[in-house]
């Protein structure tokens, strides 16, 4: 399917004679189609980018259906609390909310913008908001003393040195992508600072550059985490790391 029957597909809901004029002239520009689109499905949600967060890329939603598997293995209709950190657009605790009928999710973001969007997603996928609690939040920082059980993230990751298409670099917020030289300034935080939001049994679901990952665990088991492991993604690639706590 071409980008132009993705427009009318999903921007003008099927209407062959709506006006692509615009909207091309922007993909000629290298704007990715999901701005153009203004959304991205992901796990069976609609996800609105209108404050153009990170767009939610395969290799996350192929995580997070892994997660909500987890899950459902640990807590089946039990009540648990989850933290989406670094949550961007949201995607990951939205899916969590949507799966889960008794899951509490928390959704800490830096960028008010998108703490903003993440409350538009809940609404329009009709999601419960009374089990959602937003912050705006630099990391932990603004959750001081409160705990989950999971803490999933996607955090910046990506070395500064390293070259990514002029799409991304151009249009996409470069504070969700890049994270000092080797990529893991962003991580040995989260790694520091975890321990005291997970509760015992808890785990950390962390979404991580293939060529770092193996230091993200590293980092994961200095910091606190009973055992750790690496998951790959749905390209055989080595891309989550996942850290499991007393």
């Amino acid at each position: 399917m071409t980008d132009q029957d993705l427009l009318i597909r999903d921007k003008y809901a099927g209407d062959q004679n709506a006006n692509l004029t615009e909207d091309l002239a922007r993909l000629e520009k290298g704007e990715p189609l999901a701005y153009i689109i203004g959304w991205v499905p992901f796990l069976g949600l609609r996800i609105g980018l209108d404050s153009r967060p990170l767009i939610p890329r395969p290799e996350t939603e192929w995580w997070t259906e892994a997660l909500c598997a987890r899950l459902e293995e640990r807590f089946k209709d039990r009540p648990f609390s989850l933290l989406d950190l670094c949550a961007g657009s949201g995607a990951i605790g939205l899916s969590v909310l949507a799966r889960f009928p008794n899951a509490k999710v928390t959704f800490a973001e830096l960028v008010s913008s998108h703490v903003e969007q993440i409350k538009k997603n809940i609404e329009a996928n009709g999601l419960d908001a009374d089990r959602a609690t937003m912050y705006q939040s630099d990391l932990f920082e603004a959750i001081v003393g409160k705990r989950f059980d999971i803490v999933a993230t996607n955090p910046p990751y990506i070395p500064s040195k390293r070259t990514l298409d002029a799409s991304v670099t151009t249009y996409e917020p470069t504070e969700a992508l890049f994270a000092d030289e080797d990529g893991l300034s962003v991580i040995r935080r989260i790694a520091e600072d975890a321990p005291a939001h997970i509760n015992e049994g808890g785990e950390l679901w962390m979404e991580c550059d293939i060529d770092n990952i193996e230091e993200a665990r590293e980092l994961l088991l200095t910091h606190g985490a009973k055992s750790a492991e690496i998951r790959t993604d749905l390209y055989g690639r080595p891309r989550v790391a996942v850290g499991y706590y007393k």
